[in-house]
């Protein structure tokens, strides 16, 4: 598993939403993404992340940075996590984990003494041309949030 780094370019893609729409990094330019990575949705941890993202939408609004949360989730599965915990951004489905391949978040996870393959909980931003600007990689999912806004608001 080789992580994308700052200063690399982002992988183009396009992958569906929690409405079946396709969403592409395109849409975006001209404005920060926040793409983050994340297990398996309506899981403790990644409910407690995402409930983060959402509380400071407005902060990230502020700072020109749109949220978009990724899992290998079905679409069908996103739309209950959004509607069950009132989530104000998008999710996207990458079911093949071909995006996450892309990122370099596709690979061996150790649980409980299992080992499989599975998605890393990493988020990147990415810059108004299509760069990675940050990568975020040591957090607690309670504090991933503010981990991110605090790094936004550094600049």
């Amino acid at each position: 598993m080789k992580t994308l780094t700052s200063g690399d370019p982002a992988p183009q893609f396009s992958l569906q939403d929690q409405d079946d729409n396709t969403v592409s990094l395109s849409d975006f330019k001209g404005r920060k993404v926040l793409f983050y990575f994340y297990p398996k949705a309506m899981t403790p941890g990644c409910t407690v992340q995402a409930q983060g993202l959402r509380d400071i939408k407005t902060e990230l609004d502020a700072l020109n940075v749109s949220v978009l949360g990724v899992s290998i989730d079905a679409v069908k599965r996103l739309g209950k996590f959004i509607e069950r915990d009132n989530l104000n951004f998008t999710l996207l489905s990458d079911e093949d984990h071909a995006v996450a391949d892309q990122f370099g978040v596709w690979g061996e996870k150790k649980f409980m003494g299992k080992t499989y393959d599975g998605l890393h909980r990493i988020s990147f931003l990415i810059d108004e041309n299509g760069m990675i600007e940050h990568v975020f990689d040591k957090f607690k999912t309670k504090d991933h949030h503010q981990v991110v806004l605090d790094y936004l608001q550094a600049k």
